[in-house]
């Protein structure tokens, strides 16, 4: 799974005047995920020998036999699971084949679907019209963009703060000015323990795999169920303002189960 040097971040928590005790509950609420972005918005660091595992968008190419799923929303992303860094999610997905997700961005879906094509199996790519009651209907198809995975961490910002980082948070001054300092501080080192482990300032607008969810509104991933993937508006359409969220159970998860996942619209 994504690691990070804890050395560093001890460092990096002396840097903003973070306690040693503090950064390490925060460490503790963390979970790994890949991050997939654009060429452009990849660390420095790992542009070079960058390997693309996904794209959003575009038409699906299904086995024989297999059609569209009904109601028949758009493709938004297609993800190539042979390339994707292993041993970094605490989620388990196929280790090949495809993963094609389909759904509405624009306004909440009333059904969508998570299909995995086996590697090896004969595809052909899919029209995006079709007869509907003898009338010609065509799927909204949405521009192409090829992504690449970047492994991160993600914090649970709806969680239970430990005992030391409570300390710490509730510090008392004048005015209150002591626990503000004390909020900046952890608010920064935390973006800055986050950005480390992205290699570089994570990204606004993107899909994320696994982790925990940067959601807008309530946060879906309570209980047992966990982050399947998350998908910004903006990554698949310059002009949609959304957050389409994906959970279900670990179990559901690693049995490909992917039919009992639930979807969850923010705007």
């Amino acid at each position: 799974m994504t690691s990070i040097d804890e050395p560093l971040v001890l460092e990096t928590a002396a840097k903003y005047g973070v306690p040693v005790p503090v950064a390490q509950e925060l460490l503790a609420r963390t979970r790994p995920c890949l991050y997939l972005v654009p060429h452009e918005q990849l660390p420095a660091s790992r542009r070079e020998n960058a390997r693309p595992a996904a794209r959003t968008g575009g038409l699906p190419a299904l086995p024989d036999g297999l059609a569209w799923p009904e109601p028949r929303n758009p493709l938004v992303l297609s993800v190539d699971c042979a390339a994707l860094p292993h041993d970094i999610l605490d989620i388990e997905l196929p280790a090949d084949g495809h993963l094609l997700l389909f759904t509405e961005i624009e306004y909440p879906p009333e059904s969508s679907a998570v299909l995995h094509v086996p590697a090896g199996a004969h595809t052909t790519e899919r029209s995006a019209t079709y007869d509907l009651n003898g009338e010609t209907e065509q799927v909204r198809v949405y521009v192409p963009r090829t992504l690449y995975p970047v492994p991160g961490l993600t914090l649970d910002g709806d969680g239970e703060v430990g005992p030391r980082t409570r300390e710490f948070l509730d510090a008392e001054g004048a005015e209150d000015r002591a626990e503000d300092r004390a909020e900046d501080a952890l608010d920064s080192f935390e973006a800055a323990v986050l950005d480390m482990a992205f290699g570089g300032p994570r990204p606004g607008v993107c899909v994320q795999l696994g982790g925990f969810s940067d959601s807008w509104d309530m946060a879906p991933d309570v209980g047992d169920l966990v982050l399947f993937a998350q998908l910004a508006g903006q990554a698949i359409d310059d002009n949609v303002f959304t957050m389409n969220l994906i959970v279900g159970t670990r179990e559901d998860i690693a049995a490909r189960r992917y039919a009992d996942l639930q979807y969850d619209q923010q705007c």
